[in-house]
């Protein structure tokens, strides 16, 4: 049996940032936090959450992306720390976000700085081109197959994109981790299915990665961005694909999205199929308290 939490874009406090730094499109999600955003994403609720995730004692969590807002490297910095309160890296599995690919920016100084949290120990060749994705994590019996679709874009859009590379060696990883008996697990910020995110905030190239998908099946995929409870079935040649969103962790609850919540998947063997119980966990707006929201298990054919 093992315990994986699935939490998404926190978006940690935007600090100070200098007019050199807000030149370009910065100034943008500048505005846009001071404007609005702050007001929507709290410390204190992420701080909650991380609090009810740590009293479920997952084996492992995912953090499908979105931690900075314009990837200050101040902000990657803060994120690191954070990072080191939420888990050991090798409990921890990070991917970066369209956030966190806000701007260009030299790898080191921005999402490589959570290097040890985006490290795998399976052997997967060609990563070099992508900042090291895919990599993958085993954990008893679960593979945990981490895609990077941040890529910087254009003023006004905040969609992205999984490189080639990337894709070509999904498809490769897929069966060999299936033929080897594990519970595979995809997890990517964007929601990979074409549909699910207006054409600026989309996976621009998500009916191939579906169509990657549905010829080499998968068990779970799992991602962000949209900031909302999302759960659909994608059925492929080797079963179901279950495929989960999560809202940001940081998140009060709007007249457009939800309040701050996360997932944990149960993943164990039953009678000699895959079986996973899906809890997910909120935040309780009148006692500002997390608890269960839903608890119901999916099958795998």
């Amino acid at each position: 049996m093992v315990k994986l939490a699935h939490i998404s874009d926190p978006h940690l406090t935007l600090p100070k940032a200098t007019l050199a730094q807000l030149l370009g499109k910065r100034i943008l999600g500048f505005q846009s936090w001071h404007l609005n955003r702050k007001n929507i994403h709290d410390p204190a609720i992420l701080a909650e959450l991380v609090a009810d995730l740590q009293s479920q004692r997952p084996d492992h969590i995912a953090v499908t992306g979105d931690l900075t807002n314009i990837a200050l490297p101040s902000e990657f910095a803060a994120a690191g720390k954070w990072l080191e309160k939420l888990g050991q890296p090798d409990q921890v599995a990070v991917i970066p976000g369209n956030h966190d690919a806000y701007v260009k920016l030299p790898w080191d100084i921005g999402p490589g700085t959570w290097q040890k949290n985006m490290q795998g120990e399976y052997a997967v060749s060609d990563t070099e081109l992508d900042n090291g994705f895919p990599y993958v994590r085993l954990r008893k019996s679960v593979a945990l197959i981490a895609l990077s679709s941040a890529v910087p874009s254009m003023w006004f859009a905040a969609g992205g994109r999984v490189g080639k590379g990337q894709l070509e060696n999904l498809k490769l990883l897929l069966p060999r981790l299936r033929q080897q008996g594990f519970f595979r697990t995809v997890i990517v910020h964007h929601p990979p299915l074409p549909g699910q995110a207006q054409w600026r905030k989309a996976l621009w190239n998500a009916a191939e990665l579906r169509d990657i998908l549905v010829e080499e099946g998968a068990e779970l995929v799992l991602h962000g961005h949209n900031h909302r409870h999302m759960h659909e079935e994608l059925k492929t040649s080797h079963g179901t694909a279950q495929v989960f969103g999560v809202p940001s962790a940081s998140a009060r609850r709007t007249k457009h999205k939800p309040a701050a919540a996360w997932n944990l998947y149960d993943v164990r063997r039953e009678d000699g199929a895959w079986r996973c119980d899906v809890q997910v966990r909120g935040l309780d707006t009148d006692t500002q308290q997390f608890s269960e929201l839903r608890h119901f298990a999916v099958k795998f054919d």
